[in-house]
């Protein structure tokens, strides 16, 4: 079976620098045998890529899109505090939250961009339960922002 890395490096993904918080909290913990991650954004080198209310200023696969980067930026998160990717086994939940304009119902389909790459990433073990929450407004009206429960490699050996 290939590692994780390996699987990523096929994907043609590289893990980004895990963003700098931007209040009082730190990007992801370790706690026995789980990580927990913070609210992640769909930063790139610092900056959104993308703004707004889906269903106003952003269409929802736009979000969908933003939803996969503010994954793979929990994804570098869980495995800078976990001592690696190849350190993670898989994802246990995700939370999505989506910043919506009055009206749109479609938040399971924007989170759909962070549970496809946890499912490409980690096969199997990427299954996980989700929440898919719409919200009125977003750390630095970021149209997404994703926070995961992610499992540790020796949990498998357990």
């Amino acid at each position: 079976m290939d590692s994780i890395s390996d699987r990523i490096q096929e994907m043609g993904l590289t893990l980004p620098e895990v963003p700098r918080p931007v209040a009082n909290y730190v990007p992801a913990v370790v706690h026995g045998d789980l990580c927990f991650t913070s609210g992640q954004l769909p930063l790139v080198d610092g900056r959104l890529v993308a703004t707004g209310r889906v269903g106003d200023q952003l269409g929802w696969e736009e979000a969908k899109q933003a939803a996969r980067v503010a994954a793979l930026n929990a994804l570098s998160a869980a495995a800078a505090v976990a001592g690696g990717i190849d350190a993670l086994a898989g994802v246990l939940r995700v939370t999505g939250y989506v910043q919506t304009a009055p009206g749109f119902y479609r938040e399971p389909q924007v989170i759909d961009g962070a549970s496809e790459l946890y499912r490409q990433v980690f096969g199997d073990s990427g299954n996980h339960v989700r929440s898919a929450v719409g919200v009125a407004s977003l750390p630095l009206n970021a149209p997404v922002e994703i926070a995961c429960v992610f499992r540790l490699a020796a949990y498998r050996d357990a």
